[in-house]
């Protein structure tokens, strides 16, 4: 009784508790919104910043196109050649008009603002921190002194303008860049020097430097944009990690819940910056970061850490052929397998596409050869996926830390050893200096290349092919020579391969075709009808413009179709099968003859084989050359002999050099033949005398 009269005599205390109850209400309903706003709010700076990353990459991506557009073109004004400059110019120039239309119409860019600063000279040199490529220094136009400024065209100081509209007034400049560029190379090729350097000076060097200074501008706040938005998101997250305490003491227990959810999310926010989205990895953020953090650590204990990036190996073949989502699979599978063969305290990480790296902390180059082998292994095993067993490899560059070696070197030589382990398959092998001294003397060759091209050093020898029921000669193969001026004539191998990774291949093949159809409207009018086969790369063959290339040195050379055969091999096949049949039909409709050359070492389906329109099977000359001692070879060759004349093809053997070796592909049923029994490639004026010696009267006969 007393209890209650106490408390009646609260006065409104019931008031009161409904007062509190509402205010509690109150304040859980405002750490709703806050917490929702605050969410909103975050997700958006994600998304922001995901868009202007994108951008932002775009951006610099245009740049380097735009640079390396500069450097064809200051090229073609020092050599004083035009035509394949000119060509290389305008592909480049192509590319970046692409790139600036996607990026025009890339979605979201009309969300994104920045402001472009037209005021003070574009930054050549340390563009953007932490962003490896946009800090080289590029040499000037002639005429363009360092104190020139171009003059810009974008708007004042402070004004926004959208990506779109920048990448609209970025599209119009390039196009007019471009008809300038027509007009500097028409100038260049009627050699009027003070005509090219006036332009150069008056238009084009100013232009040049106003879309370089225009990218840098645009690219630079991008990057700020993405710095500015980090800061903001992570000044949110330690807003409410001191504020979420105080709400503590209102309702333990749903702040207590609250607080679990706001960390949760913050700790995504922080996690989705450094973390790939697809694998769980780390990103290539987060492993520069760790790398560095080793680097330092070395410098204390004096262990350096080895590097390791690997690179898989037709992993496009598995994108274009099951689609993306059988691609992403693979490579979530391949992250957890790569987590497997690694300490707990190195770090795995996905770098972007198919490319992964591991940081060995404190571990030199012979840990980094172990794990190299263990990953090879890891890998070799079937990835199954869903119903669909891949088989995956990988090529593995290893490097390990020099003293005072920064991280972004480490990378760079890891990527390097890592590039020459996939052009030689060899699985895995280690960086040493000497591999960027390989790098320059490949440009080097190119170079050289490109100048015997000019000087007609590039020459052609012809091995004859002869019929084994006739003993005739039924056509040649032209092969190449490079008459270098001091170290004399070179055979392919000490050039082709260099060839084979660069566009200069297709100017190489187009000039070997108009040798070869040359000489052999030469033959004719000889009266000498002798068929020339021409080896054809991968790159031509991918080429839609191929088709045409051979067409027009058929019409300009007059020599009908038939009388050209173009060779590949099985791999330049299965590099894109479909683009290649469609190719090589086209030829055909010109006449040409096809053959597969190095038939048996190649990987190619039955299905398409059946499909190509083939004439001629080459059997490689490392099964014909051991037939003698090998009877395993001689049921390949025989094989090969009956699955072409199954298909309606003639089968040529390469590489016969003795009579028992003749003997048996006669006895095989081999139609064609050719090697140093007959002889070896000959100069065409060597070749012409054995058509017109009196003796063979037009043949070879074969020796018995």
């Amino acid at each position: 009784m007393r209890a209650r009269a106490w408390f009646g005599r609260i006065p409104g205390s019931a008031r009161a508790s409904r007062r509190a109850s509402a205010a509690l209400a109150v304040i859980l309903l405002a750490l709703a919104l806050a917490a929702t706003a605050s969410s909103w709010y975050q997700s958006r700076m994600i998304n922001l910043s995901t868009a202007s990353m994108a951008t932002g990459d775009a951006y610099r991506e245009a740049r380097y196109l735009a640079t390396a557009q500069k450097t064809e073109l200051l090229y073609a004004y020092v050599s004083g050649r035009s035509q394949e400059e000119r060509d290389r110019h305008a592909e480049i120039g192509r590319q970046l008009v692409v790139a600036l239309q996607d990026l025009r119409e890339m979605p979201g860019n009309e969300e994104i603002a920045v402001t472009q600063e037209t005021t003070g000279k574009p930054a050549m040199q340390g563009d953007m921190p932490g962003m490896p490529g946009m800090g080289e220094e590029m040499p000037a136009m002639p005429g363009m002194q360092a104190s020139d400024e171009p003059a810009m065209t974008a708007p004042s100081p402070g004004v926004p303008v959208t990506d779109r509209a920048v990448a609209a007034g970025l599209l119009g400049q390039q196009q007019r860049y471009l008809g300038l560029s027509d007009e500097f190379f028409d100038l260049l090729d009627s050699h009027d020097t003070p005509a090219v350097a006036s332009l150069l000076q008056r238009e084009i060097n100013p232009l040049i430097e106003q879309i370089d200074h225009e990218l840098h501008q645009v690219s630079a706040q991008h990057y700020e944009m993405n710095m500015t938005q980090a800061r903001e998101m992570t000044k949110a997250s330690t807003m409410l990690q001191v504020g979420t305490p105080l709400v503590f003491g209102v309702g333990l227990v749903l702040f207590a819940l609250l607080t679990m959810i706001t960390r949760s999310h913050r700790r995504n926010i922080q996690t989705q910056a450094r973390q790939d989205a697809l694998t769980g990895l780390p990103n290539r953020i987060s492993f520069h970061e760790s790398g560095q953090q080793a680097l330092r650590d070395a410098a204390k204990t004096g262990v350096q850490p080895t590097m390791l990036v690997l690179d898989l190996d037709g992993f496009k073949d598995v994108n274009d052929s099951l689609g993306h989502y059988y691609g992403d699979q693979l490579l979530i599978e391949v992250g957890k397998r790569l987590r497997t063969v690694v300490r707990a305290q190195d770090v795995t990480a996905r770098l972007g596409g198919d490319e992964f790296a591991v940081l060995l902390v404190a571990q030199g180059a012979e840990e980094g050869t172990q794990i190299a082998r263990r990953i090879t292994t890891a890998l070799h095993a079937p990835f199954l996926i869903e119903d669909v067993t891949l088989d995956i490899e990988a090529s593995i560059g290893i490097a390990t830390a020099e003293r005072d070696q920064n991280v972004v070197a480490l990378i760079r030589h890891a990527d390097t050893a890592m590039y020459l382990a996939k052009e030689h398959k060899l699985g895995y092998t280690h960086y040493d200096g000497d591999h960027d001294k390989n790098t320059a003397s490949r440009l080097g060759l190119l170079g050289a290349l490109r100048r015997a091209l000019d000087a007609e050093e590039i020459v052609l020898h012809y091995q004859p092919k002869i019929a084994l029921d006739t003993g005739e000669m039924s056509g040649v193969e032209a092969l190449a020579r490079w008459q270098h001026p001091t170290r004399g004539l070179l055979s392919p191998a000490e050039f082709i391969p260099v060839l084979e990774s660069t566009t200069l291949g297709h100017r190489f093949t187009a000039h070997v075709l108009a040798q070869a159809l040359a000489q052999t409207r030469r033959w004719l009018d000889e009266g000498i009808r002798l068929p020339v086969a021409v080896n054809v790369s991968t790159r031509c063959l991918l080429d839609e413009r191929f088709p045409d290339t051979v067409a027009r040195l058929l019409a300009g050379s007059n020599v009908p179709g038939e009388l050209l055969c173009v060779e590949i091999t099985e791999n330049t096949v299965m590099a894109d099968p479909t683009m290649t049949i469609s190719i090589l039909r086209r030829l055909r409709e010109l006449g040409a003859k096809i053959a597969i050359d190095d038939f048996g070492t190649g990987y190619s389906s039955m299905t398409y084989l059946k499909m190509l329109p083939v004439d001629e099977l080459k059997i490689d000359r490392s099964f014909v050359g051991d037939m003698t001692a090998d009877a395993s070879n001689v049921v390949l060759v025989q094989s090969a002999v009956d699955l072409g004349h199954n298909l309606g093809l003639a089968v040529v053997a390469e590489g016969v050099e003795d009579i028992p070796t003749l003997e048996m592909l006669r006895g095989l049923g081999c139609d064609i033949a050719q090697g140093y029994y007959f002889a070896r490639p000959l100069p065409a004026d060597q070749v012409t005398a054995l058509m017109k010696h009196p003796r063979t009267k037009g043949s070879l006969k074969l020796r018995t």
